[in-house]
């Protein structure tokens, strides 16, 4: 193994060359180690290059997690950072076995015991609530605190919460309504603050299985790459201060998850989600603006018993697409040879940028659009427009 992939922090090498296992085992990497960086932890290169060779194929999760125990309890030479860094390594190891799982009991006990798996061996109140009751000074709030619950509701709030998600049915909503929806959930359920420590990142791994067990292709590297917006924007979402003139602002969460599962280009920078956030700063920016290109209509189904359950998209070039991609990732030339077509730039034209621009279709690599071993993937948006189609016929 080079020492190239040995110290390639974010394990992009194998994202673009790597075997499908290897890319899969990459991506969790990538996640559990950037999950980190909410509570402004770094971990070791002893962790990056075990992790590598969990990646390989030479070692399994629960190897690796012995391994970073064994470094840490035979260290003579203690540094500074030691502490923290042995909590990051631990921490992402943990993380890295919980979301190679596909399982998820979706409970109050469920979310309980994700903590506890997370900060096992980490902390001893490791899947433990809390006990008493908690402010944190906020940097996007200028040192102000969200209003956190009181200790004593905390198992009755969790089970609340997830018991009305799981009587909630996506059935028939717009793209639109999904997303608000998810970002108030995972809202809700991380203002409980339920732990001690670690309730970002025990909420964020909670997000992503449940997002995967109803269905959704959750682009982890958002969580990767963005973790410190995650919970800026969880913070944002929670604090209202009437003196201030600043409301409850759930569109910074809502963002992040329409990057994730509709595809969308938001600029996720922390500077635009503090509360007195000035001059550039203050309107976030879309880095995908839809352009003048033709326009495509979504009629989604009212609640009129009448109506019946379908979508229809006005443009058929758009249409058509939604069609060939269905369920599969394509590149621009295997789109182009399954519809027959030849001129690259029509295509672009005609098809292929209305979707993205609408939302149905969405890159593989949004922050590379040249990204050599680029393609295309339907978005929440799109694959319900072809799910509708797809039950018609």
């Amino acid at each position: 193994m080079s020492n190239k992939k040995q110290h390639y922090i974010d394990f992009d090498e194998y994202l673009r060359q790597g075997e499908p296992s290897q890319k899969e085992k990459a991506s969790i990497w990538q996640t559990a180690i950037g999950l980190q960086a909410v509570d402004g932890l770094q971990t070791s290169d002893y962790l990056k290059v075990t992790a590598c060779k969990h990646i390989e194929g030479e070692i399994d999760i629960d190897e690796v997690r012995e391994l970073i125990k064994s470094y840490y309890q035979s260290k003579t030479l203690r540094k500074s950072d030691d502490d923290d860094k042995q909590e990051a390594d631990k921490v992402s190891a943990n993380i890295a076995k919980i979301l190679s799982s596909q399982t998820l009991d979706f409970s109050k006990g469920g979310y309980i015991s994700v903590h506890r798996r997370v900060f096992e061996g980490v902390f001893k109140h490791a899947g433990k609530l809390r006990d008493y009751d908690i402010t944190k000074r906020e940097w996007v709030l200028d040192g102000d605190t969200v209003n956190y619950l009181n200790w004593e509701d905390l198992g009755r709030a969790i089970e609340y919460d997830i018991g009305q998600e799981k009587d909630f049915s996506y059935k028939g909503i717009s793209a639109d309504a999904i997303i608000e929806h998810i970002a108030r959930f995972v809202s809700g359920l991380w203002q409980i603050h339920a732990f001690c420590e670690g309730n970002t990142r025990t909420t964020a791994v909670f997000t992503i299985l449940y997002l995967r067990s109803i269905g959704f292709k959750v682009n982890n590297s958002l969580f990767a790459r963005h973790s410190w917006y995650f919970r800026n924007a969880l913070v944002r979402a929670n604090y209202k201060n009437v003196l201030k003139g600043i409301d409850y602002t759930p569109m910074y969460l809502e963002r992040f998850f329409r990057n994730m599962l509709l595809g969308e280009q938001w600029d996720l920078r922390n500077r635009y989600l503090h509360i007195h956030a000035s001059g550039e700063w203050e309107i976030q920016r879309r880095l995908d603006t839809p352009t003048s290109t033709p326009q495509v209509h979504v009629e989604y189904p009212t609640s009129t018993p009448q109506v019946k359950d379908k979508l229809h998209v006005c443009n058929t070039c758009v249409m058509e697409l939604i069609k060939v991609i269905g369920n599969n990732e394509m590149s621009v030339k295997e789109m182009l040879g399954t519809m027959g077509l030849k001129e690259r730039k029509n295509f672009l034209n005609l098809y292929l940028n209305p979707a993205i621009n609408e939302g149905y279709v969405r890159l593989l690599y949004p922050n590379s659009p040249r990204h050599p071993r680029q393609k295309y993937l339907l978005t929440v948006k799109g694959l319900t427009v072809y799910d509708e189609f797809d039950r018609s016929e």
